[in-house]
């Protein structure tokens, strides 16, 4: 290779960089983390709950919730009021700004903010 084709870049220290403040993937309301301290008091071999996604049925993804014993190293960490929620690295960006919620029903839901209402109903 001659020397005229070599590129050359110059690289210089910044010293005062500003620290930008970010956005947890996932927030929890004051009733997901009760209810998940309640769960995780009788399984004190798990660390939290990983949520992740799977490809599911006509509408593409469905969240997955599980305890878990251990963040792989590629999860992303939720710590919020003493309570750790881990996210797969696949759910990372459908999770982005998504609030968990527990509700006094027999379901719990997920607040997911880029979702729209599908047209087509499972199970049809």
């Amino acid at each position: 290779m001659s020397a005229s084709m070599v590129a050359r870049a110059t690289v210089r220290a910044v010293s005062k960089r500003k620290i930008l403040a970010t956005r947890a993937a996932l927030t929890l309301t004051p009733s997901a983390v009760n209810k998940i301290r309640t769960l995780l008091q009788d399984k004190p071999e798990y660390i939290g709950l990983k949520v992740g996604v799977r490809t599911r049925g006509c509408n593409g993804m469905t969240y997955t919730l599980d305890f878990t014993k251990r963040k792989d190293t590629a999860d992303e960490e939720v710590l919020q009021d003493g309570v750790r929620v881990f996210i797969e690295k696949k759910a990372q960006l459908t999770l982005l700004g998504t609030e968990m919620d527990f509700v006094e029903t027999k379901l719990s839901r997920i607040k997911d903010p880029f979702s729209r209402r599908r047209t087509v109903q499972e199970g049809l």
